[in-house]
């Protein structure tokens, strides 16, 4: 089982971490760790994500369907 460390920012909204637990869960990803700091930026409410997640599948599969969600601005796979 592989494990990798994703770097997310998004737009902050209540739903945006259900949203993001929930494809990980479907795409077969199990969740290690999770760190979420919010921060205003232009008046405009952000969030930063620091997720740990292992799977025996290709990380591709996970990180398409994280860049599908409107919210998300940016991800960085390490």
């Amino acid at each position: 089982m592989t494990h990798y460390s994703l770097f997310i920012k998004a737009r902050f909204c209540p739903e945006v971490l259900e949203r993001i637990l929930r494809v990980i869960r479907h795409r077969g990803f199990e969740l290690h760790t999770l760190n979420m700091l919010s921060y205003s930026k232009f008046n405009k409410k952000k969030i930063n994500i620091l997720l740990t997640v292992s799977s025996n599948r290709a990380i591709y599969l996970l990180s398409a369907q994280l860049n599908k969600l409107m919210d998300i601005h940016y991800i960085k796979i390490e």
